[in-house]
């Protein structure tokens, strides 16, 4: 992320955790506001679903960023917006991606990106009910982003198939 945002952006993984699945949207905060998202799944015999997620701010502060112009306040995003935050999400995807499949020693081909405006709890309960129809817990993976020392409304949320849920605790 420094790379792509020429050093203004850095991320930590805040938790890997495992909850019941009414308390998930609680304890992500997502709140109730429309997010500006970037879904990548995982398909195959493991899998995984990765969510980008920004407040409107946010996303259109990174998107001007990236395209070296201000901040657009149109209601609607441009194209080019979009293909930028669909790229951060691409790289930031594949980068996590990478890293969990020499975890557990195999190959991941993530979908494209694909950009969304919507509730994030509605998109993160479609990701967890997979696992919610195998378990009474669910396992969530939360990372943030910080602006030097300033906390940005961004989170990565990966939400890991049943059989990627398993071959992960087995990989420690």
């Amino acid at each position: 992320m420094s790379v792509w945002t020429g050093g203004e952006i850095s991320l930590s993984l805040d938790c890997v955790r495992e909850m019941p699945l009414e308390m998930v949207t609680q304890e992500c905060d997502l709140g109730m506001d429309l997010l500006t998202m970037v879904v990548l799944t995982i398909e195959g015999d493991i899998g995984g679903t990765m969510i980008l997620t920004f407040d409107e701010e946010n996303g259109r502060r990174l998107a001007a960023t990236l395209l070296r112009q201000e901040v657009l306040t149109d209601p609607e995003w441009s194209e080019l917006e979009r293909s930028a935050l669909n790229e951060t999400g691409n790289i930031l995807g594949c980068a996590y991606f990478n890293a969990i499949a020499r975890l557990v020693n195999c190959e991941f081909v993530p979908s494209p990106p694909t950009f969304l405006q919507d509730y994030g709890v509605c998109v993160l309960e479609q990701a967890l009910m997979e696992q919610a129809q195998e378990a009474m817990d669910v396992l969530i993976c939360q990372t943030t982003f910080l602006q030097g020392s300033e906390k940005l409304n961004w989170n990565i949320l990966f939400v890991p198939d049943p059989k990627m849920r398993k071959t992960l605790r087995t990989a420690t």
